[in-house]
């Protein structure tokens, strides 16, 4: 049955576009590249708390509501240095919120033989703006992750505020549950400042409850620059 969700789901996602995508197949498409000290997700680090570098292209609908791309980022995991992944999505309104359904299935490139180097991964955001304010509940789910880490969900509660038109804070907490790996509670702070119109830079530092040995559920203050083009 858990084998047979990815296939529901992206049908599923499929479904709620396709009345949309028949006067929606014109859209644009845009690239965004950076570079940070650390590779954070869900708080922990994927590259072992070395710095990495990662880029994404995606087209986005002329209505803004379908999307999708490839992306990459380079990791330490199961010997693999470098994932990429594919990913499609929604972004629909209703009730004043602002939602997004996203499908993502990524690989880790030259991972050990035997590992698991593959996964599907399910997202759905809740996201609204009232003033300077913002919010945003994020609930994710992967059926069987890559490594031995098999089933796990990412509950996450975001809050963020405009100080100006370039200058953004926000912090988060959240709760991951993992078969065949920890369970943790995962927290960050920080500002980002647009430098520019194209380039971004970020600072922020991650926590977690974990009590691991090890670079990967260690407290880091992580730099960040992004540029979109």
């Amino acid at each position: 049955m858990i084998r047979t969700l990815p296939t529901a789901a992206a049908l599923a996602l499929l479904a709620l576009a396709a009345p949309a995508a028949a006067q929606d197949a014109t859209g644009a498409w845009t690239f965004v590249a950076g570079a940070a000290t650390d590779n954070r997700s869900k708080a922990a680090s994927k590259s072992d708390g070395d710095a990495f570098v990662w880029g994404e292209a995606e087209w986005e609908s002329a209505s803004g509501l379908l999307y999708a791309g490839p992306s990459f980022e380079t990791i330490k995991s199961s010997g693999s240095e470098l994932e990429v992944a594919l990913n499609a999505g929604v972004r629909p309104e209703f009730a004043g919120f602002d939602l997004d359904l996203n499908v993502k299935h990524k690989w880790q490139i030259d991972a050990d033989p035997g590992a698991d180097a593959d996964a599907w991964e399910f997202t759905a955001d809740v996201k609204r703006s009232i003033g300077p304010a913002s919010g945003r509940i994020r609930l994710q789910y992967s059926p069987d992750s890559t490594g031995a880490t098999e089933a796990w969900t990412w509950a996450e509660a975001r809050l963020g505020w405009d100080f100006t038109d370039k200058l953004y804070a926000s912090a988060a907490v959240g709760r991951r549950e993992q078969d065949n790996n920890i369970d943790y509670t995962g927290y960050d702070v920080g500002l980002n400042y647009a430098l520019t119109r194209n380039l971004e830079a970020e600072l922020r530092w991650y926590g977690t409850d974990a009590d691991v040995p090890g670079e990967q559920y260690a407290d880091s203050l992580v730099a960040g620059l992004s540029l979109a083009f």
